[in-house]
């Protein structure tokens, strides 16, 4: 799936950045990064065509369950694990207040830049 921690945001034990994200793939996951950790964007896309029934542009936590779910590969515990916690995580630091995990979201969590989204939305609400 992906590395909640990618980007520029800097992690104390180790920095992982969008550029060697086949690094940390793991199995499981969404195949949005290719082997090689090239961004695919069908594969992104789909995500929400596939899991995306409330809202067109949005994941509900029923719909996140089912994209974890479809997106497992058989006794591959660990890769359950990496892929539930990283979707949970951002599901809970970056829903709505209607519980929405919205696609411009996911989409800057692949690309890098969350963490200079989330800087910038609390800038404007401290204005």
């Amino acid at each position: 799936m992906f590395s909640l921690l990618s980007g520029k945001f800097p992690n104390l034990l180790f920095p992982i950045e969008v550029q060697h994200i086949a690094k940390s793939k793991h199995t499981s996951d969404s195949g949005v990064y290719d082997t090689e950790g090239r961004f695919v964007s069908s594969k992104f896309e789909e995500i929400f065509h596939k899991h995306s029934n409330t809202n067109a542009n949005a994941l509900t936590a029923d719909e996140l369950s089912s994209l974890m779910k479809a997106n497992r590969v058989p006794k591959d515990y660990k890769g359950w694990v990496a892929s539930y916690t990283e979707w949970k995580i951002l599901y809970i630091l970056c829903k709505d207040k209607n519980g929405l995990l919205h696609k411009d979201t996911v989409r800057a969590v692949f690309d890098g830049s969350l963490f200079e989204h989330l800087e910038q939305e609390i800038a404007r609400k401290k204005e």
